[in-house]
C-alpha cells in the first residue's frame, strides 16, 4: 500500500496495482478521462506536489512531448500507485461543463507501457 493525497481532498491509502487515475476517481480527486486512459488527450493531467515516479511510458512521453507539456505534468492514466504521491488534478470533471468525465478505464495501464525514464 501507498499512500495518495489528493490536493482539496486529503490523503488515502491506495494498492500498488492500482491506476493512479483509477485511484483518482475512487477517492474523490475528479478527473477528467476523455480519451479512456489511452494516454492520447491529456485531460487527465496532474501535477505532483511529491512523490513524481521517475518513470513513465513511452506513450506518455511522446503526447507530453507532442503538446509541449513534458516536464510541466503527467498523465494519471500512465501511473500506478507504486510509491507515496501528492498532486493535485488539473482538469477536474465537476468544473469542466461536461456532460461526463470520460469512457471508464481498465486496470491496467493502456496501451501496454514500454518504459523509459522522464
Amino acid at each position: 500500500m501507498s499512500k495518495l493525497t489528493i490536493e482539496g481532498v486529503g490523503t488515502v491509502e491506495v494498492a500498488a496495482d492500482e491506476r493512479l487515475s483509477n485511484a483518482l476517481i475512487a477517492n474523490g480527486g475528479d478527473p477528467l478521462h476523455r480519451c479512456g486512459g489511452n494516454a492520447r488527450c491529456t485531460t487527465c493531467r496532474v501535477e505532483f506536489l511529491a512523490g513524481e515516479p521517475d518513470q513513465m511510458t513511452v506513450a506518455e512521453k511522446a503526447k507530453l512531448s507532442e503538446r509541449g507539456l513534458l516536464g510541466q505534468v503527467r498523465l494519471s492514466c500512465q501511473i500506478m500507485c507504486h510509491q507515496d504521491m501528492h498532486v493535485k488534478v488539473l482538469s477536474p470533471f465537476g468544473s469542466s461543463g461536461l456532460a461526463d468525465a470520460g469512457s471508464d478505464l481498465a486496470a491496467t495501464i493502456t496501451p501496454p507501457p514500454e518504459w523509459t525514464t522522464k
